[in-house]
């Protein structure tokens, strides 16, 4: 079957004129979504970007009930990725639920600056292993991408959610790198605070909560109504959890250790500043999206630990 079929065509129809799609989820349209419902209720459960690469399968007529009852579902307001247990990161198929925030393709920007970090790392590492610790881990998506991209790597992951922490894990087995991607419960380093990793970290990477508080309020039902706030509320100033990743990093990182992470719009410049007055660092610099803003911070860390 394919997309000129009349039962898909009629249910596109009904879906165009009710979906409001968000754009922080660019890759879901009216048809990417029908594709992946259909999918679902033929038994199937895929992401977005894996359901429009397959033909759809034909339905029987419990199967276009069940199609009619997951649409229902989406068009009420439930994410689309938390329907199909499933979203695309990296060129990687991850599970995805209401335990964690579902990852978004903005941070593959994220994802990519800390892999080529990463792999330039490795290159020069000789024969020990490449420790990275990856905070706010969420559903596991930067902790799995970095493992997969580069062998060498042995990824911890943590997060103050034990349901974000439990995905994240179900995520490594998943994808097969339960043996280098471990997942810990805390808040933000405190897992990691023993000296097995002070001053022994190539690369700490973070997408932190960057919203704040007062902003929630505002946004729409789809994200603040499904996903866990947790994982959006940065504090008063949308900055609390960067803050103390800034403070707290250097205590961790080796002598050109590398610190990674996401922030909001118009956030970065402040966010440079800062670690520039601070003096841990001997390069601080920024990776630019598409419209040219900087949402991915680089800092190398110049000095031993005391």
């Amino acid at each position: 079957m394919d997309t000129h079929h009349p039962l898909f065509t009629e249910r596109l129809a009904r879906l165009d004129a009710a979906l409001r799609t968000l754009p922080d989820k660019p890759e879901e349209t009216s048809t990417s979504a029908l594709q992946a419902l259909w999918h679902l209720a033929g038994g199937q459960p895929l992401s977005i970007e894996a359901a429009t690469r397959q033909p759809l399968p034909e339905l029987n007529a419990a199967q276009l009930l069940r199609l009619d009852e997951l649409t229902a579902q989406r068009l009420s307001g439930t994410p689309l990725a938390h329907l199909t247990g499933r979203q695309h990161f990296m060129g990687l198929e991850l599970l995805a639920g209401p335990q964690a925030l579902i990852p978004r393709q903005e941070t593959e920007l994220l994802a990519r600056t800390a892999l080529t970090l990463l792999k330039q790392v490795a290159s020069t590492a000789g024969e020990r292993p490449v420790k990275v610790i990856d905070v706010c881990t969420g559903s596991g998506n930067l902790a799995v991408a970095l493992a997969h991209g580069e062998p060498r790597a042995q990824v911890f992951a943590a997060d103050l959610s034990e349901d974000a922490v439990a995905l994240a894990q179900a995520n490594a087995v998943h994808l097969g790198l339960q043996g280098r991607v471990q997942c810990r419960s805390g808040d933000l380093l405190a897992p990691f605070d023993d000296p097995d990793f002070h001053g022994q970290v190539d690369l700490l990477v973070c997408n932190p909560p960057y919203i704040s508080s007062g902003k929630l309020d505002t946004m729409p039902t789809e994200i603040v109504g499904f996903e866990p706030r947790l994982a959006f509320d940065g504090g008063p100033f949308g900055v609390r959890i960067l803050q103390r990743l800034m403070r707290e990093a250097p205590r961790y990182l080796r002598p050109a250790g590398w610190l990674v992470f996401e922030v909001g719009l118009g956030q970065g410049p402040a966010v440079m500043q800062w670690l520039n007055k601070a003096g841990h660092y001997d390069v601080v610099e920024s990776a630019l999206d598409a419209e040219g803003q900087p949402r991915a911070i680089l800092a190398r860390h110049k000095e031993a630990i005391a």
